[in-house]
Formats: C-alpha cells, sequence, structure tokens
C-alpha cells in the first residue's frame, strides 16, 4: 500500500512539473496477477476456438463463395461484387425481404405483448400458477420443425382440425395454403405461439426483479391497477422489453423451419422470407454463389441488431 502511495505521488509530481511520466512511473502489480489472467486465458481458449472453427471460418467461406458463380460442384468463377449488384434488380430478392420485415414488424410485438400479459397475470397469486406457467412454456421444448408439422395438423385446409370446427359450426372453410394472406396468417399464428412462451419466461424474471415497495408506494399515492402497470412496471421492463426486442428481430429475419414446413414459401412465393429464399436459390437451382450474397445480407441485418444491442448494454452499465 505504502509503495503505491508512493508511485501515485511520484506520479501526480511528474506530471505537474511537466516532465514525461512513462519512463520513471513506477508500478506495482499484485503478487499472481499475471498467473489469474494466465488462467483466465486458458478458460477462455476453448471458446474463442469454438468460435473460430464453427463461427469465423465458415463465414469467411461464405464470404468468398459470394464472390463466385459457383454451383457447388468444382470451382467456382470469380465474379467480384456481381452477386451483391443482382440483389438490386431481383424482384424475388425484394420480395422476400419485404415479407420478412412484415413479418418481423407482426410477429415481435404481438409475441412480447401476449408474453408480458401472460407474464403479469401469472405473476400474480393465480391458482395453478405453475401448470399454468408450463403449458406457456411447453413449445419451447419443441423444435421447430415440430412446432410447424403440429401447425399443419390445424392448418392443413384439407384435412385440417381448425376447418373442421369451422364447418362443424357452418363457416366455409379457409384455404389457409392456397391465398397468400391466410397462408401469411398461419405462420405468424404458429410462429406467435411458440415465441410466446419464451417473452413471457423473460418478462417473468423481469417482474420478479422489481420490488414491492414501489408499487406499494403508487397504491399509497392513489395509483390504481392500471396507472401502477403503466407508470411503474413497463418503464421498470425497459431493459428487458429491449433485449426481448432484439431478440425476437434477430430470430425473425432467421425463421425458416416453420415456413418451409407449413408452406414452403408459396403460394406463389407470398411467404418465401430470406433464408428460404436463399435455401432455394442454393439448393434447389444451384446458384450457391447468389445465394450466398442472400446470407451475407442476413447477416449483416443480424449484426447490425446485436451491435444495437451491445451498444445499449454497454451504456447502461457504464452510467450505473
Amino acid at each position: 500500500m505504502r509503495e503505491s502511495a508512493v508511485a501515485e505521488v511520484d506520479a501526480g509530481a511528474s506530471t505537474a512539473s511537466g516532465r514525461a511520466v512513462g519512463p520513471t512511473r513506477r508500478r506495482s502489480r499484485r503478487p499472481g496477477a499475471a498467473g489469474e489472467a494466465l488462467a483466465a486465458y486458458g478458460f477462455l481458449a476453448p471458446t474463442y476456438v469454438l468460435l473460430l472453427i464453427f463461427v469465423l471460418v465458415p463465414l469467411a467461406g461464405a464470404f468468398v463463395v459470394s464472390l463466385q458463380r459457383t454451383d457447388g460442384f468444382g470451382a467456382g468463377v470469380f465474379t467480384g461484387l456481381d452477386n451483391y449488384a443482382r440483389l438490386g434488380s431481383d424482384p424475388l430478392f425484394w420480395r422476400a425481404l419485404a415479407n420478412t420485415a412484415v413479418f418481423t414488424l407482426i410477429v415481435t410485438p404481438l409475441s412480447m405483448a401476449l408474453g408480458l400479459v401472460a407474464a403479469t397475470l401469472l405473476n400474480t397469486a393465480l391458482p395453478a400458477r405453475g401448470l399454468l406457467r408450463s403449458l406457456i412454456i411447453l413449445p419451447m421444448a419443441v423444435s421447430g420443425v415440430a412446432t410447424a408439422l403440429i401447425g399443419v395438423l390445424v392448418f392443413d385446409q384439407n384435412s385440417g382440425i381448425l376447418n373442421r370446427i369451422l364447418g362443424s359450426v357452418g363457416i366455409a372453410p379457409i384455404t389457409w395454403q392456397s391465398d397468400p394472406v391466410p397462408a401469411f396468417a398461419s405462420i405468424v399464428i404458429v410462429t406467435v405461439w411458440w415465441r410466446t412462451g419464451f417473452n413471457m419466461l423473460i418478462y417473468l424474471a423481469g417482474l420478479q426483479g422489481i420490488g414491492p415497495d414501489l408499487h406499494e408506494a403508487a397504491r399509497l399515492d392513489g395509483a390504481n391497477t392500471l396507472q401502477r402497470f403503466r407508470n411503474v412496471t413497463v418503464p421498470l421492463l425497459g431493459p428487458t422489453s429491449f433485449f426481448l426486442t432484439v431478440l425476437n428481430v434477430i430470430y425473425s429475419f432467421q425463421v425458416f423451419d416453420i415456413v418451409f414446413v407449413l408452406t414452403g414459401g408459396g403460394p406463389a412465393g407470398a411467404t418465401s422470407v430470406l433464408v428460404t429464399y436463399a435455401y432455394e436459390t442454393g439448393f434447389v437451382t444451384r446458384d450457391q454463389g447468389y445465394a450466398a450474397a442472400i446470407g451475407m445480407v442476413l447477416f449483416l441485418f443480424a449484426l447490425l441488431f446485436a451491435a444495437a444491442q451491445w451498444r445499449a448494454s454497454r451504456t447502461k452499465d457504464v452510467a450505473e
């Protein structure tokens, strides 16, 4: 402690006198700090190696492929940025991008709102609260493909459960796979059902982090239930909502399994999204260089939202 204080005094005196501080500054390091830092790097090394092998190397490979004209067999022909220039005049790409944006704008707020409502209700003393929580979270336990197959059982226009129920009450069956709007609505409904449990779980954790004294103080001030929810709960859940927004937007831009199984991107591309379009381009028409370019555009969107989340989290940490 004494040596450290002396070092600080010396450094301050050097700065005040205008002399160079670097060469004469005395450093004091805690004994064992170098060993601890080395151990920390050792624990982190496997993660970085896996990140390099399974993320960065394939990403670099995809970027190289996106600069080529290739069908996946043999050596490709280097074409520079031609695949990226082609995106600008491709109406199917813009349609898939528009469908992805509309899908994101509907699914993200809807699944988050339902998750917030469910979390608020299940954070109170409801009977069978544990069972209800499990039922809502249950879709998270199954894969996207299994969820989509359940959606097929419900929304199939020929033998689906929903059309049978509508027919039993005299309502004409809905053409879930033949018309664009019902087809798009079916993938939105299935995705919202799948995502609501996850959003509820995160909101529930956020709600349980809010002290009950804040609601009690608002109640003593005369605020009713709705006013306490709007003026106390919602602002305090701001960081949680932002976190969920970023995750849901990234997921929505990467949606594939539910769309592929439920509608296959049809009818006539009405439900085609960026990932299904990249799949069709790369594995059906075998234009893998162009498919890689679509994938890189998708990666840039995900990177943009991830950077927004990182910046917001960093700003919050600095403020705290």
